[in-house]
């Protein structure tokens, strides 16, 4: 690991609050929020669980549209299939990510497996959504799945671990090809673990402590806060005193876009006139070919 001492000043940490989604399971939602609608180019951070389900109880995302931003599935436990209107068929479990392009407009459900409905079992993991620019909202769709041991993985020396799915961090770099630079890190920290990632100047810095507690940059983080770097310079580090418990801890960071964001549900571009547009042509079944899409999305 790097030793630089010159850290990222911290912005703000953000509390996660609970609320319902999709079909009916709860996440722990930093952003969007009243107080934070988002970190550019990050739109929305969501924990799914973790939730114990029962046989017969697992619950998903039914199909529904999506156009002008990314979608990144990243699943801790359980298993949940993805099946979209490009033909994209996945099966994303432990540890393994689906990174989704909407582009120019995508149908996708993302279901418990046949195997996790029938028997139940825990369920934990996170949603991410990622801007695209301008030039980029209406580029044609595309799905990327990862498993579990195609990422990088670095050991630590307190006994933790450090995996990185985009972008560098620590000097490791990711497998996922994104369309606008980001970064994706999962570090679990032991007691005496710390990771330093050296974020490009101008860049936003996002950590999200998710278990345990653990020191951000010189700040207290304890589980469900989010601790904030924007458009700064300087090393993000994130550690837990030899006394400490461990944490784990989401890394995320990405180029500011800069541009007029309108959003409205599953949509997201740059203009009103644009929103009417997608729900038009989504209403219309232009944004794909999967049948039963529903009773259709009301304008704003």
């Amino acid at each position: 690991m790097t030793t630089t001492t010159t850290l990222r000043p911290v912005d703000r940490v953000v509390t996660a609050h609970r609320q319902e989604e999709g079909g009916g399971f709860v996440v722990r939602r930093p952003f969007p929020t009243a107080g934070a609608d988002h970190f550019d180019p990050f739109l929305l951070l969501d924990e799914l669980g973790p939730v114990e389900y029962g046989p017969g109880e697992a619950i998903g995302a039914p199909q529904h549209p999506h156009r002008g931003f990314e979608t990144v599935t990243y699943m801790l436990h359980g298993a949940m299939e993805h099946r979209d209107s490009t033909g994209g068929v996945g099966v994303i479990r432990p540890g393994a990510v689906q990174w989704m392009t909407a582009g120019s407009g995508i149908i996708h459900s993302e279901m418990p497996t046949d195997d996790m409905t029938r028997r139940g079992g825990l369920n934990h993991g996170f949603q991410i959504w990622v801007n695209l620019p301008a030039a980029d909202k209406m580029t044609a769709p595309r799905y990327q799945g990862f498993e579990a041991e195609e990422f990088t993985r670095v050991a630590l020396p307190g006994g933790g671990m450090l995996r990185v799915l985009a972008g560098t961090i620590a000097g490791h770099a990711g497998p996922v090809e994104t369309s606008i630079p980001i970064t994706y890190g999962h570090a679990t920290l032991a007691p005496g673990d710390a990771v330093e990632w050296e974020v490009a100047d101008g860049e936003t810095a996002l950590a999200h402590v998710f278990d345990g507690a653990a020191d951000v940059s010189g700040t207290s983080a304890r589980s469900g806060q989010l601790v904030v770097h924007e458009r700064s310079s300087g090393v993000v580090r994130v550690s837990v005193p030899a006394d400490g418990e461990g944490a784990e801890i989401l890394l995320l960071g990405g180029r500011p876009i800069d541009e007029p964001i309108a959003r409205h549900g599953p949509f997201v571009m740059n203009t009103r006139e644009e929103i009417v547009q997608a729900v038009d042509d989504f209403n219309a079944g232009r944004l794909g070919s999967i049948p039963a899409v529903g009773s259709g999305v009301s304008r704003p």
